[in-house]
This record gives C-alpha cells, structure tokens and sequence, in this order.
C-alpha cells in the first residue's frame, strides 16, 4: 500500500514471469491503482530508469489493462528521482527477462508506442527529469506530456548507430524538417521551456506540482466522450502515419550498431567518429 492509499503491485516472487493481472512482468515497473486512476511508476534507479523488453513490454500491458478495466478512467506513466525513462538498457544485465520463457513468439513486439497512440482511454506522462530515447517517444505517443520544469530531452538513437525511422516520422509531423534535422543530427538537449517553445510538448509545470497537475489533466481528458475522443484520436493517429519498420529493424543488424552499443558500454566515442572529435566519454 502506498503512502495515500493507493494499491501497488509489484510482484515480489522470485524470477522473471509472464505479466498478469496487475503485475507487469518486471519488478522495475509498480502498477498502482488511485482511485479512478491506474498510475505505471518505472522504478529502476540503479539502472537510470533505462527499459528492459520486459519494461517496454509492461508499459504497452499496463495500457491494455487500463482499456479493458471498468473500474479505470485513465493512465498515468511517471518515473522515480530526476529520470522519466532514458530509452533501453544497453547493458542488459537485468534479470526480468521472460521474452525466452515457454510460449512466448520470439518476435513478439514489446514497444507500447503504437498501442499508447491507439488507446482507448486517456494516457498522461508525468515526464520528471531526463527524456531522451524510448522515452521521449513514450511522452510523444502519449495523450499529453506534462513535463517538470526541470526536464530534459534528448534523441540520441543516431549516437548509437540506429536509424531511428519512428523518431524521424513523428519529430517531423511535431516540428518539421529543420527542427527534426537539428534534434536528431546533433542529438543535442532541449530543456522544458526549449522543447515547450518547439512544440515538442504542451505544458510545463513546477517541478513539485508535477503529479498534482498531471492528474488534474487526466481528469480533464477522462471527462471527454470516450466514442467522440477516439475518432480524434484515430485523425491524429492518421496524420502522424507509419514509420519505415523495415529500415530501423536493418540498422540494428549492422556492424555499426553493434559498434554504437559497444561505445556507450565502453564510455569511448564510436569509431566512425573522426580522431580529432573522439572524446574519452561521449555525452549520456
């Protein structure tokens, strides 16, 4: 039980299992029920917030459970200390991974993006610190992004040699192509108020009313016509359009991706970065 009373579920048998019920698949992840609200805390910080595919996948779960479940209005995804969620883990160390358990198809899809994008009732990110990667594509695809002001993002996929097509798909439709280009060519930080004055996002609040106001919001949504709310939601849905699957499944089969992973484990500069830029420790 938390501390205002809300029920959490985090599953504290031993082992990694198939989500079920309230429990996501991973002890990183603590689905909490507040009343007509379910919140989804990513709670890994010895990690930086960074998702496993059991994270991912338990964020796209929680989505569905919220959408089949009578008793909840609507979602709420937020982090633990000064990070949202930074993207995946590239040191895969962590010790929540089902994906090779009995039944489950190896190709099963574990990222919540297009399931966030389609779902029935409303999702809010309360984003409270760091933003960068599969996070930030978590804010994006969620209904509203309510950010502290003391939030960065960040899209560092091209760092690590991925050709991220979603990023290039979505940024483009938000902020158009000069923008995109310079987010994703420099993998530079925005803060809050630089990505609210991009239109990366919509609202920026104090960093100690965060929770407060993402959840007044998500009440406003949830007051909404739910039938009215996803033909809205399947317009936009519609113009935000497809990203090229294929391309970005390509570039992680690639040496230079595996070059790209290889650097940031390793804390050097990836080795198609020209001699006189390679810096000791790239940026995080």
């Amino acid at each position: 039980m938390s501390d205002n009373g809300a029920t959490a579920v985090n599953g504290p048998e031993a082992g990694p299992r198939l989500p079920e019920g309230d429990w996501l698949g991973t002890p990183h992840l603590r689905f909490e029920r507040h009343g007509a609200f379910a919140r989804v805390v990513v709670d890994r910080p010895e990690a930086r917030n960074a998702l496993t595919p059991a994270m991912y996948f338990g964020i796209r779960y929680a989505v569905r459970v919220v959408d089949a479940d009578p008793d909840l209005a609507g979602l709420l995804i937020t982090g633990v200390d000064d990070v949202f969620i930074p993207g995946g883990d590239l040191g895969k160390k962590a010790g929540d991974n089902w994906l090779h358990l009995g039944g489950v198809p190896g190709a099963i899809d574990v990222v919540p993006f297009d399931v966030l994008r389609q779902s029935v009732k409303p999702v809010v990110s309360a984003v409270n610190g760091i933003c960068q990667g599969g996070g930030l594509m978590i804010a994006l695809c969620s209904d509203l992004a309510v950010v502290s002001d003391r939030a960065t993002f960040r899209v560092p996929e091209l760092l690590r040699g991925i050709s991220d097509t979603y990023y290039a798909q979505v940024l483009v439709r938000l902020l158009g192509p000069v923008r995109t280009r310079d987010l994703m060519l420099t993998a530079r930080t925005l803060t809050a108020e630089e990505a609210l004055d991009w239109g990366l996002v919509s609202r920026v609040v104090p960093h100690d009313e965060l929770m407060a106001s993402a959840t007044e919001i998500l009440a406003e949504c949830c007051k909404t016509a739910p039938l009215a709310r996803r033909d809205i939601k399947r317009v936009l849905d519609q113009y935000v359009g497809l990203h090229d699957r294929v391309a970005m499944f390509d570039s992680l089969q690639r040496p230079e991706s595996r070059e790209g992973f290889a650097a940031f484990i390793e804390k050097r500069s990836p080795d198609w970065v020209h001699a006189d830029l390679a810096a000791a420790q790239p940026k995080k």
